[in-house]
């Protein structure tokens, strides 16, 4: 389901959309009210979601969705211009499985919806940086006793999760299989109380366990 206030944005993203053969747009909303309504009559596994929008905006119809218990819960992919919206760090918070500039190339829109579909968390590298800069500094102090449940692999791991890496990157980085890296993040993420990626790169920075990278000055 594609959510935005403007009916030009919303035809430009289904025509992308509904252009792959495997994907199909089932309805477009105007604001969140209408997305939240949508989505609990026609159970949609992705919705992409603007965060700026009359009425209800997308961060509490994020909230709404996200809070809705079972498995045909969506999962929401917020399209946003991060230079304009103050909320990207309260809407991952709220539940968003991930992020991505409204100027993202089509190619990485859909490998976006796919990356989510699947179960996995999508944060735009640019969005994970700027997200990171802009709340590091009111980050509360690490608490290392919520990172005692963790083997030193497990922590390595989460450190590189909440640097974007994607699995097979992880797998290629530390010399192992996927398969062994997904077993790690799903062991990580169950003992720290975790939903997904999103939320493990949340943690880790709010714990002092990974730091931004500031952007080299020539």
């Amino acid at each position: 389901m594609v959510v935005d206030d403007q009916a030009v944005v919303r035809a430009g993203f289904a025509a992308i959309v509904d252009a792959e053969p495997d994907l199909h747009v089932v309805a477009e909303a105007r604001d969140g009210a209408q997305a939240v309504r949508l989505a609990r009559e026609l159970s949609p596994d992705v919705v992409l979601m603007d965060i700026r929008m009359p009425g209800m905006d997308g961060l509490t119809a994020t909230r709404l969705l996200t809070a809705d218990a079972g498995a045909a819960a969506p999962r929401v992919l917020v399209l946003t211009t991060f230079d304009q919206d103050a909320y990207v760090h309260d809407a991952l918070r709220a539940g968003a499985s991930g992020f991505l500039l409204k100027d993202a190339l089509p190619e990485e829109l859909l490998a976006g919806i796919r990356v989510v579909a699947s179960g996995e968390a999508m944060l735009a590298p640019t969005v994970t940086r700027r997200l990171i800069d802009a709340f590091a500094d009111t980050a509360p102090a690490p608490d290392p006793e919520l990172l005692t449940s963790l083997t030193p692999r497990e922590r390595e791991v989460l450190t590189l999760v909440a640097a974007g890496h994607t699995n097979a990157e992880i797998a290629e980085t530390l010399g192992v299989t996927t398969g062994t890296v997904k077993s790690h993040v799903n062991a990580l993420l169950g003992k720290l109380g975790l939903r997904d990626r999103v939320q493990a790169t949340i943690l880790a920075y709010d714990l002092g366990l990974a730091r931004p990278r500031r952007p080299h000055r020539e």
